[in-house]
């Protein structure tokens, strides 16, 4: 994944497996989503901010962890919450 000049935590990123298969709060509660996101420092998988949990933004707001990956098929981009932007894929 090529990172964005601008982006200043990708040194923060690490290789992770995903924590779940699904969200692993929405799992845990009965509940859906719409897509999902996996923490690129420590494989914790979450919803979008288009799902009404919004657990991956929930995820980065309680630890801090910046970068997150897409985590749907065929998707492959991630999104640093800390500076606000898009990382393409290489």
């Amino acid at each position: 994944m090529t990172m964005d000049l601008l982006c200043t935590h990708i040194d923060q990123i690490r290789p992770v497996k995903p924590s779940a298969e699904g969200c692993e709060e929405c799992l845990r509660l009965g509940d859906g989503w719409v897509h999902l996101r996996m923490c690129l420092s420590c494989g914790h998988v979450g919803c979008c901010d288009s799902s009404k949990n919004r657990h991956a933004t929930r995820h980065y707001k309680s630890t801090a962890h910046p970068v997150a990956a897409s985590h749907e098929p065929g998707e492959d981009w991630a999104w640093c919450y800390a500076d606000q932007l898009m990382l393409d894929p290489a």
